[in-house]
């Protein structure tokens, strides 16, 4: 196990800007409202959808990238 505090440390430059932004247009997507900030009073399934949301856009931008 880490000893360190957080692991998600995210290497470029500016890119938290950038994941906040996606994070908020993948939330609008399924219905999902979210605020700045803390959000601890989603359900699981609302901060899953969130998440998954984004993996699918993920994977469908890389697959558009190798074709």
């Amino acid at each position: 196990m880490s000893n360190t505090k957080n692991s998600n440390r995210l290497v470029v430059p500016g890119a938290r800007e950038a994941m906040d932004k996606f994070k908020m247009e993948a939330a609008n997507e399924v219905g999902v409202s979210l605020k700045q900030g803390y959000n601890g009073d989603l359900t699981s399934r609302q901060a899953g959808s969130v998440g998954g949301q984004m993996v699918k856009k993920m994977i469908e931008a890389y697959e558009n990238g190798l074709k």
